[in-house]
């Protein structure tokens, strides 16, 4: 016979075979986990990459079937009566056309792109807002230190820099 403490159901288990059975079966579970969602990405992808497909060798064929129908329709155009080379202008002229007024259209589709003006005006608002903040005070106690040690290592910077306008340090002090 088995021995009854390798069964789940055994009462006769320490702690910590309990403990060591409940962490293996949560890697098994996890691991299976992992194993079902790499296995569904695995068919999405395989049917994004057979959709992708799919819609490339429909645009190839449109593509190819545009002369044709250019064709087609000089000649169809010709058996009208016209002749040919009248036929092929107009077919022409047709995409010259075609192609003016979809260029109209996304000209005007451009011209009514907006700056994000929500979005300016919130910066300028956050702009505002931190102007107004003054720097958190230091403690006592530093400032006496900095006292007694004479000048910071700020202030030797501030006095060895070369002279500047006005205008330039408040811009860098801006910024």
């Amino acid at each position: 016979m088995s021995d009854p403490g390798n069964y789940a159901g055994s009462t006769d288990r320490s702690l910590g075979q309990l403990f060591a059975s409940a962490t293996a079966e949560m890697s098994a579970l996890v691991h299976d986990e992992i194993a079902l969602a790499k296995a569904e990405v695995r068919q999405d992808v395989k049917r994004g990459v057979i959709g992708s497909v799919a819609f490339i060798v429909t645009g190839v064929l449109i593509l190819f079937a545009i002369p044709v129908l250019s064709f087609a329709a000089a000649y169809g155009i010709h058996n009208l009566g016209l002749g040919l080379a009248w036929s092929f202008l107009i077919v022409g002229g047709a995409f010259i056309l075609l192609g003016i007024l979809l260029a109209l259209f996304g000209l005007a589709k451009f011209k009514k792109v907006k700056p994000p003006e929500k979005s300016i005006a919130s910066a300028k608002q956050t702009a505002a807002v931190l102007q107004g903040v003054k720097p958190h005070p230091r403690p006592a106690g530093a400032r006496a230190i900095e006292q007694a040690q004479g000048s910071t290592l700020a202030d030797r910077a501030i006095e060895n820099r070369p002279v500047q306008d006005k205008a330039v340090s408040v811009t860098r002090s801006s910024t």
